[in-house]
């Protein structure tokens, strides 16, 4: 079983850089074996309370199977019978994964994905969804697609109607498969034949301002301490004044992972979160000796209001000690975990099990973690991002570790922000 640390079923209202922002596509793990499957309980092991409010559902069971007019699968059925059960509990972060949908949201984790190599955006007046960018060196470059083409049939069917994770389903497949898609350009349908591939997207991306350093992390996978180290290793650290860690548009991830990051900086020994499960009791987590990594250069982290979950874990831990300065946007305010529990039928259920807590004791959902420096900002475009000359949150960054006394923490400064871009701008990732 896995906890996950991770914001789902979100509307982001911005552009981000990350191509691992999706709630959708980025949303699963590829560790398989860590998840168990629930053998299905015998009806004697229930109540007879339980088994008289099962009555109805029987009911309706057998009525549909005697009288409804059109066939229907008892998996059609299952289905939704689950689905509704589990949005009964009215939490956002919980959901039923139908066996088409859980494989997707397990495949991605890993940093690798098998499929096309787009990136993709809902047009919130007509709801088609369009391609945004394409990755360098992905089969959807190689075949001649574009940003801005739209998608309109996909083997044949008509995609024009479908939600992101309908698209996944059936541009996604096996390495070497071939897909046909027809896109619309400008008024004109394009057909393209394009050979899915395994494409390997990385978790870092790192850049140098003179002697400062910048690395984006884009998940918490198991590999993100590692990555991240990685990434501040190949800029140099013993030639950098100053270190920049931009965790905005990152959406969280695996619990374990927020621990082993959130230990880099923070002496052993101390707290780094506190996981209360209600009646059931907390869970303290200490940071860890082995995961700690010495860096003498000050460190501004960026957030925004995408940092979800396990980001907003590791920079409010980081604040609570003192060793990092946060710069942005108050984060989303995802204050649970979710466990994902794989079924029998090859579909999943993710499910509310705790909510987290920070060193210092505060529950941040629904509120979140307010940066030291409060720098609002709504990016009009993607490519806005991390280019000091447009992005407000990283040339103050870079203007704090330049010169740090010119700034009051827990100050706001005013950016020039372009117009606040609608919520379906957001890029999400279709291989």
């Amino acid at each position: 079983m896995v906890h996950l640390l991770r914001a789902f079923g979100q509307r982001f209202p911005h552009w981000k850089i990350t191509l691992l922002i999706s709630v959708v596509f980025i949303a699963g793990f590829t560790f398989g074996h860590q998840y168990s499957v629930i053998s299905a309980q015998a009806n004697n092991n229930l109540s007879q309370q339980t088994e008289d409010a099962f009555d109805a559902f029987w009911e309706v069971y057998h009525l549909i199977r005697s009288s409804y007019l059109n066939p229907v699968s008892d998996e059609t059925l299952v289905d939704g019978a689950i689905t509704g059960m589990v949005d009964a509990l009215e939490d956002q972060y919980s959901g039923y994964m139908s066996p088409e949908v859980f494989p997707l949201m397990n495949s991605d984790m890993s940093g690798e994905i098998e499929g096309i190599g787009v990136v993709i955006r809902t047009i919130e007046e007509s709801g088609r969804i369009e391609v945004v960018s394409v990755l360098d060196g992905s089969p959807a470059q190689e075949a001649g697609i574009l940003p801005g083409d739209m998608f309109a049939q996909v083997d044949g069917q008509d995609v024009t109607n479908f939600s992101q994770l309908e698209l996944a389903g059936v541009v996604r497949g096996p390495a070497g498969t071939a897909v046909t898609i027809i896109m619309e350009r400008d008024g004109e349908l394009i057909e393209f034949v394009v050979t899915r591939a395994r494409i390997e997207i990385p978790n870092t991306e790192t850049q140098t301002f003179g002697t400062i350093g910048y690395v984006q992390l884009n998940q918490f996978t198991p590999s993100a301490r590692q990555d991240l180290i990685n990434a501040i290793e190949s800029l140099n650290p013993d030639e950098l004044t100053g270190l920049i860690i931009d965790l905005r548009g990152n959406p969280g991830g695996l619990l374990s992972s927020a621990i082993d990051v959130g230990s880099m900086f923070v002496p052993a020994g101390e707290v780094l979160l506190t996981e209360d499960f209600g009646r059931r009791g907390q869970q303290v987590f200490e940071a860890d000796a082995e995961d700690y990594y010495e860096l003498d250069i000050p460190i501004v982290v960026l957030v925004d209001e995408t940092s979800a979950s396990a980001s907003e874990l590791v920079s409010g831990a980081w604040q609570d000690y003192g060793v990092v300065t946060l710069i942005g946007e108050t984060t989303l305010g995802k204050g649970t975990v979710q466990t994902w529990q794989e079924l029998s039928n090859g579909g999943g259920v993710r499910l509310t099990i705790a909510r987290w807590l920070r060193p210092s004791g505060e529950w941040i959902h629904g509120v979140g973690v307010t940066p030291d420096i409060v720098v609002e900002w709504s990016p009009e475009n993607y490519d806005d991002m991390r280019n000091p000359e447009t992005d407000p949150q990283l040339s103050t960054a870079l203007s704090y570790l330049e010169d740090p006394s010119q700034f009051d923490l827990d100050s706001v400064v005013e950016a020039d922000a372009a117009p606040d871009a609608e919520a379906t701008l957001v890029p999400t990732e279709l291989p």
